[in-house]
C-alpha cells in the first residue's frame, strides 16, 4: 500500500503545480501543532524567494486549489504561509479498511531487495556473555528483523572472537592443571577423546585465571603467546582442544542467546577468516598499498579532508602476527567471496568507531570490495547503573547476561503474580515473555548511540513508556476481543467506518502511520523510531478505549467498526513487537 502521508504530498504537489509552483515545494509533514492541524506543508516559505511573492499569496494560491480535493476536511493558508491541514474522516477510514484486509499490514516490501550482512553479537568464546553483549545483540536483532520485514536479504553473523590470546591462555592453564592428557604430548598419534577434559563451568574458570596470572608473570604469558602461535600454526593437539572449546561455549552462547530470542544465520569466527590473510597481505603487497613501516606493515588510510587524525592501518605486527583489523579485513574479503554484500552492517560498541572507519578505508582502499559495497557503522552507548557507571553486580564485578535476565524474570513475576490476573501455574512463563520485553525495550526505546540508565523498576512498570505497558495494550485489546466473540460475533467481518469522535480519529491517524514508522526506522537503522511509534499508537488506543464503551455500543455497524480497528491495532503492535524481537502474552 501507498504510504499516506504519500498520498497528501502528491496531492499538495499537485496543487502547488495547478497553482503554478514548482510541485517539489508540495512535501508535507505530520503537523508539530496537533491541536491546529493533522498535516501542514511549508513550500509556500521555501517558496517565497524563488518566486518574489509574499508566501502567504502562494499558500492561498495553492490552497485554492486543495480544497477541490476531497481527500481534505480543511485547508487553510495561515500567515505568515503556513498551509494547516486536516482530512476527510471518510478517507481516512478507508485507507485503514484496506490496510486492514493487507496482509502486510499497508508495509511495502522493497522492489530492489539488497543481500545485507549485519555483524553483531562479537562474544569472545570460553567467557560468559555479560551486559556489555546485550546492546549489540538486541539492536543488531531488531535491525535485522527490520531489513527483512521489509523484504531485503538479511543475513545475522555472530562473529565470534575464537582465534586469539585467550585461546593460548586457556591451552597454557589447562596444561598446567592437567600436564597428562594427550594434547599436550606432540608424539601421540592415537584419536583424541569426543569428550571435552572441561565443563563450561570450568570453562569459564580457566580463562579468568589464566587472564591473571599472566598479567603478573612475563614467563607464563611468553608461554600463553607461544601456544596461541602453535595453534595458529595448526599443531594437532591443540586443534583438538580448539575445537572442544568451541563445542563446548558455542553451545552454551547459543543457549544463552536463544533466551534472547536472538538468532544468527552464521556462527563464524575469527578462525574462519585466517586462510584469507596470507593471500590478502599478497594483495596488499603487490598493488602497493602496504608497506613496511618500524617492522609493522602497515596501509595509509587517512584523507586530506578529515577533520581528525587517522592513524595508520596495521595490518601485522613487526613480529608478523595479525591484528583484529588483519582478522576484520579477511572477514570482508570472505564475506564478498561468499555473499557479494550490497552492504555491511557492523552492531558495536561506539567507542570502536576510529577502528572501523580505518578498516573500511582500508578495505576500498585495497579493492576488497567493489565501489558500490556499503559500510556502516551502528555504534552504541553504555547501559549504565543508576549510578552513571557502567552496569555491574551488587559486588561491584560485569553482571553476566543470565543473571541480569534471571533478575528482571523475577521482578516480573513478583508483579504478575501481585497482579493476580494470571493463574500461579502460568505465571512463569508469562513472567519470562513480559521480561523479555521489558529487557529489550528497554535497551531499543534508547537512541542506540547514547548512553543509557538501566532501571529495573522503571522497565518492569505497566505504566509509561515500557515494554510491559505496550503488552498490557495488547492484552487489553485481545480481552475485548475475545468477549466480543463469546457473544457469538466475528471480530472480523466489520468494515471501518468514519471516526465518530476524535479519540477515534486520532487512532486511526496514528495506525495508518505504520509503514511509513517501519521504513523510517530501517533506513536510519533506529529501532528507538519504531519503539516510539507503538509507545504513541498504545497511548492513542488507550485514550480511545477510556472514553469508548465498545462492547455497550448498540450501534451493530458501530460496534464492529471499532471491533474491526482495535483489532488492527492489535496486529499493527503485534506486528511491530515481533520486528523489535520480543512477542505479547494472552494474559497478564
Amino acid at each position: 500500500m501507498e504510504k499516506l502521508i504519500d498520498v497528501i504530498t502528491r496531492t499538495t504537489e499537485d496543487a502547488f503545480e495547478k497553482a503554478g509552483y514548482d510541485r517539489k515545494l508540495g512535501h508535507v509533514s505530520v503537523s508539530n501543532r496537533p491541536d491546529l492541524c493533522e498535516y501542514q506543508c511549508n513550500g509556500a516559505m521555501a517558496g517565497a524567494k524563488q518566486y518574489h511573492k509574499a508566501p502567504i499569496m502562494i499558500a492561498e494560491a495553492v490552497v485554492d486549489e486543495m480544497k477541490k480535493a476531497d481527500i481534505f476536511a480543511s485547508v487553510e493558508a495561515v500567515k505568515p504561509g503556513f498551509i494547516n491541514i486536516t482530512l476527510n474522516p471518510a478517507k481516512v477510514s478507508a485507507y485503514l479498511d484496506e490496510m486492514r484486509t493487507d496482509d502486510d499490514l499497508s508495509v511495502t516490501k522493497t522492489e530492489q531487495p539488497k543481500t545485507i550482512i549485519i555483524d553483531y553479537g562479537g562474544p569472545n568464546v570460553a567467557k560468559p556473555l555479560h551486559v556489555g553483549h546485550l546492546r549489540s545483540a538486541v539492536i543488531g536483532e531488531s535491525i535485522k528483523r527490520m531489513g527483512r520485514r521489509l523484504g531485503n536479504r538479511v543475513i545475522g553473523d555472530v562473529h565470534l572472537g575464537d582465534w586469539g590470546l585467550q585461546m593460548g591462555l586457556i591451552i597454557t592453564e589447562l596444561q598446567e592443571r592437567k600436564p597428562d592428557l594427550p594434547y599436550f604430548d606432540e608424539s601421540y598419534t592415537g584419536e583424541y577423546p569426543a569428550e571435552a577434559p572441561f565443563t563450561i563451568s570450568e570453562l569459564e574458570e580457566i580463562y579468568p585465571c589464566a587472564s591473571g596470572k599472566s598479567k603478573e608473570d612475563p614467563a607464563y604469558k611468553e608461554k600463553a603467546l607461544e601456544a596461541t602461535a602453535e595453534l595458529q600454526r595448526g599443531r594437532r593437539g591443540y586443534m583438538a582442544l580448539w575445537k572442544h572449546i568451541m563445542q563446548v561455549s558455542v553451545t552454551d552462547l547459543k543457549k544463552n542467546y536463544e533466551k534472547l530470542d536472538v538468532h544468527f544465520d552464521l556462527w563464524k569466527g575469527e578462525s574462519d577468516a585466517q586462510p584469507y590473510i596470507a593471500p590478502m597481505v599478497e594483495k596488499m603487497k603487490n598493488d602497493g598499498y602496504a608497506y613496511m613501516d618500524q617492522g609493522a606493515l602497515i596501509v595509509d588510510v587517512a584523507e586530506p579532508t578529515d577533520q581528525k587524525e587517522v592513524p595508520p592501518c596495521m595490518i601485522l605486527k613487526s613480529d608478523g602476527a595479525s591484528l583484529y583489523t588483519t582478522t576484520d579485513l579477511a572477514t570482508i574479503v570472505q564475506r564478498e567471496e561468499d555473499y557479494h554484500p550490497d552492504e555491511i552492517i557492523y552492531v558495536v560498541d561506539k567507542r570502536q568507531e576510529m577502528h572501523f572507519i580505518q578498516t573500511f578505508r582500508c578495505a576500498r582502499k585495497c579493492g576488497l570490495v567493489g565501489p558500490d559495497t556499503k559500510f556502516t557503522f551502528v555504534g552504541f552507548g553504555t547501559m549504565n547503573g543508576k549510578d552513571g557507571k557502567p552496569f555491574k553486580t551488587r559486588e561491584g564485578g560485569v553482571m553476566r547476561l543470565e543473571n541480569l535476565i534471571r533478575d528482571i524474570d523475577d521482578e516480573m513475576y513478583k508483579k504478575i503474580v501481585e497482579n493476580r490476573s494470571v493463574r500461579d501455574k502460568d505465571a512463569g512463563e508469562t513472567a519470562e515473555v513480559v521480561g523479555l520485553s521489558a529487557l529489550k525495550y528497554g535497551d531499543l526505546s534508547n537512541q542506540a548511540s547514547k548512553d543509557y540508565i538501566f532501571d529495573v523498576d522503571r522497565f518492569t512498570s505497566f505504566e509509561g513508556n515500557t515494554g510491559p505497558y505496550i503488552l498490557y495494550t495488547i492484552v487489553r485489546i485481545k480481552s475485548i476481543l475475545s468477549r466480543y466473540e463469546e457473544q457469538g460475533a466475528s471480530a472480523t467481518d466489520g468494515a471501518i467506518l468514519a471516526p465518530a469522535g476524535d479519540p477515534e480519529k486520532k487512532l486511526m491517524l496514528q495506525t495508518a502511520r505504520y509503514n511509513e514508522a517501519l521504513e523510517e526506522a530501517w533506513e536510519n537503522y533506529a529501532p528507538h523510531r519504531l519503539c516510539a511509534y507503538i509507545y504513541e499508537l498504545a497511548n492513542d488506543f488507550n485514550s480511545f478505549y477510556h472514553e469508548t464503551k465498545i462492547l455497550a455500543e448498540e450501534d451493530e455497524a458501530r460496534k464492529k467498526s471499532w471491533i474491526s480497528l482495535i483489532r488492527l491495532v492489535k496486529n499493527v503492535l503485534e506486528d511491530a513487537i515481533d520486528v523489535l524481537g520480543f512477542s505479547a502474552p494472552d494474559r497478564m
